[in-house]
């Protein structure tokens, strides 16, 4: 169990046991992709992939400083806690500096800690490792001050965190379901109001299948920013707040006003919002036929109009797609920020086993990469774990 090990390696490496064992899951989006930055909907489940952080009070004249040691990177960053910190090296530390400036900005200082951070989920896969690396943060400052946030103003200030820190504007979904994740399944994500409700994924007979294409992505590289820029761009032209508000029939009766460029971009958004409201109804409904044909056409959408899948991606979900309802196979689609990462497909939890082996040893013989990948029932979101 990663917290175990969390906790024997803090111990090796600081010399007595942790105080505090904290962990924060990753997470699948299952339809409902780059619509969070404009307002929309989403469809998110917190996987059984963790970052945890395992940590103690400091030695006395250790100095007001949150000492954290990477076991991934076997690098060692202090960031301050008695000023409020600014990004620096490690780059890798600029996730858990921010969220240490939001406590800061809200008169929260904890004690001097020393830490140990490791994880499980995949980096530069699409499934959060950033945001479950702030909220296992967070949720470890909550622990040494002896409280507790608001749960979603606890994802808003992690999400300030990865804007300001890491550069990434990203919207509010992987930093809720990662404080929010529930076993009971899914959650349905209104990012505008940022509501959310639980959506029952407990049935034993079916399975989410995370494929990782092991094409590393970058949401920092600007490809993301420039998505988010054409949505804002075009919720301007359409005179609405955010594009999420936006109707499917507005945005095709404005073809002209917008361009084709921006036209495609909003088409996608709006049509993967309604996309999303369906499937979250067809889950609870067990019609997994429907969520699946949903998932396909998610992947198409996010392929042509909103350009941001890759070919390894095309791949996978195009072999799944040729395994298809007879092999176990009911839906799939690329997953996460895109240019790279994982897909997530709906599969028969009976043949997952199968499905796995063929789209690994096929993706193998077309790109010439090895394929990762492993199934996810629905995880509890971020908690103090005892050491």
């Amino acid at each position: 169990m990663l917290s175990r090990t969390a906790a024997s390696e803090f111990a090796r490496r600081f010399g007595r046991p942790p105080r505090w064992v904290v962990a924060a899951p990753g997470r699948v989006n299952i339809i409902g992709e780059h619509t969070d930055y404009s307002g929309g909907l989403v469809l998110p489940m917190a996987i059984d992939r963790h970052t945890v952080i395992a940590a103690a009070p400091a030695e006395a004249g250790a100095g007001a400083r949150l000492r954290l040691h990477s076991a991934a990177m076997d690098e060692t960053a202090d960031i301050a806690l008695a000023a409020r910190p600014r990004p620096g090296e490690p780059s890798w530390s600029n996730y858990a500096r921010g969220v240490v400036a939001g406590f800061a900005a809200k008169g929260m200082v904890p004690p001097a800690l020393d830490a140990l951070v490791i994880s499980d989920v995949p980096v530069g896969g699409g499934l959060s490792s950033s945001a479950a690396f702030e909220v296992a943060t967070a949720t470890l400052l909550e622990a040494a001050l002896g409280t507790a946030l608001d749960p979603t103003e606890k994802a808003r200030l992690c999400r300030v965190a990865e804007h300001d820190f890491a550069g990434v504007p990203c919207g509010i979904m992987d930093q809720l379901i990662s404080v929010l994740g529930d076993e009971r399944g899914a959650l349905l994500i209104d990012c505008r109001t940022q509501q959310a409700r639980v959506v029952p994924f407990a049935d034993p007979s079916v399975s989410l299948l995370i494929a990782n294409s092991n094409v590393r992505h970058s949401l920092g590289d600007g490809a993301y920013a420039e998505r988010k820029a054409a949505t804002v761009e075009a919720a301007q032209r359409l005179g609405v707040a955010e594009l999420g508000l936006a109707t499917p029939e507005t945005v095709a009766a404005a073809e002209a006003k917008l361009g084709a460029l921006l036209h495609r971009r909003a088409r996608h958004v709006v049509t993967e919002n309604a996309r999303t409201r369906a499937a979250a109804d067809a889950l609870t409904a067990g019609d997994w036929r429907a969520a699946g044909k949903l998932m396909y056409a998610s992947h198409q959408s996010l392929r042509d109009d909103f350009e941001v899948s890759a070919p390894e991606l095309d791949t996978l979900v195009d072999l799944a797609r040729d395994i298809g309802e007879a092999g176990g196979v009911f839906g799939s689609r690329m997953t996460g920020g895109g240019f790279g990462g994982c897909t997530v497909t709906l599969a028969a939890s009976d043949r997952t086993a199968a499905i796995g082996d063929r789209l690994a040893r096929e993706y193998q013989g077309r790109h010439g990469r090895a394929l990762t990948w492993f199934v996810s029932r629905p995880a509890r979101g971020a908690h103090v774990v005892e050491p």
